[in-house]
């Protein structure tokens, strides 16, 4: 019974609209942060941008944490040791080829070649991949008029700050594509994370796919000669913060999912490219330079997200 007031109260703040803003605001700034720490973490471990087995051995580590504390923080909050069954092994598995091996292979090998900034805008894409995934491969959604006009800006602010990075002359779109890649990877596995959980519980699977794909990748990484260097209190500091950075926003977002409608959480999404934007630019030194193409990438993105989300019939009730 002592567990219930406080129980009230964290469902109380998190169903505000100040504590549900707040509360999302706190993981896209986290997730957002991902950029720069990734872009950080390659100069302390001294990790080249042709380095593929470090860079694989680094992304590793990080997400094999992420799902140790991810396992750690839902066992504690559920009171009980969250152990996968011979019913879920399967999906697991593929949930960590999908979410964590293919998705952070592109994903880190992306931002290698491209900056933080521009991936950040180009990452979000995933928004609108997702959909496209659910409602034409899996018909486990149908296409509104929103959703097609929100994907089609979205995509236009993709397509946009890609010829940017032509024009600046970045030397291709290998960093582009690559996060494109991991943008697609993430599509399917937001599919089959949607599928899966309508029986199994939702960190449970998170926490052992990130288990499973961080070690997969650790251990290929280093047998096939990737090597960290440059262990330093700043270097481990900023490998743990990025294991939090998951861990801690898939806590609280799933907690804002379990208070609030589907669609007023995913709305803020919105955020993550803004914060990957912008801390990109304060924390990395690669070179990157604001353009008013890049602006406006970001722009198209964000308007595309919230169109995407946006319930404009619900809207019109409530007027």
């Amino acid at each position: 019974m002592l567990g219930t007031p406080l129980i009230m109260s964290m469902k109380k703040f998190f169903t505000k609209t100040y504590g549900l803003w707040l509360t999302a605001a706190l993981c896209c700034f986290l997730w957002g942060s991902a950029f720069p720490a990734i872009k950080t973490g390659y100069k302390l471990f001294s990790i080249e941008q042709s380095d593929t087995l470090s860079i694989i051995l680094f992304a590793g580590v990080r997400f094999f944490l992420a799902g140790v504390l991810t396992l750690c923080i839902f066992s504690a909050a559920e009171k009980r040791l969250l152990l996968p069954n011979k019913g879920n092994i399967k999906q697991i598995c593929i949930l960590s080829q999908f979410q964590t091996v293919l998705q952070y292979f592109f994903f880190y090998h992306g931002l290698a070649f491209t900056s933080g900034a521009r991936g950040s805008v180009i990452n979000a894409a995933s928004v609108f991949i997702s959909l496209a995934i659910a409602a034409l491969i899996f018909k486990m959604e149908r296409l509104n008029a929103n959703k097609i006009i929100g994907s089609v800006i979205g995509f236009a602010g993709v397509v946009l700050i890609s010829l940017d990075a032509l024009k600046g002359g970045t030397g291709g779109l290998k960093g582009e594509a690559f996060i494109l890649l991991s943008s697609v990877s993430h599509g399917f596995s937001v599919v089959f994370m949607k599928r899966y959980s309508e029986k199994e519980s939702p960190p449970l699977l998170s926490g052992w796919q990130f288990v499973l794909g961080g070690a997969v990748m650790t251990v290929c990484g280093f047998a096939l000669g990737g090597r960290l260097s440059g262990f330093t209190f700043k270097s481990c500091a900023l490998l743990l913060y990025m294991a939090m950075i998951s861990a801690v926003a898939y806590s609280l977002w799933s907690i804002l999912l379990k208070y609030n409608e589907v669609s007023k959480v995913t709305v803020c999404g919105f955020m993550t490219p803004v914060f990957g934007y912008f801390l990109s630019l304060l924390v990395s030194s690669d070179g990157f330079v604001i353009t008013f193409a890049s602006l406006a990438a970001l722009l198209l993105v964000v308007i595309g997200i919230v169109v995407v989300n946006y319930d404009f019939k619900e809207y019109n009730k409530t007027r």
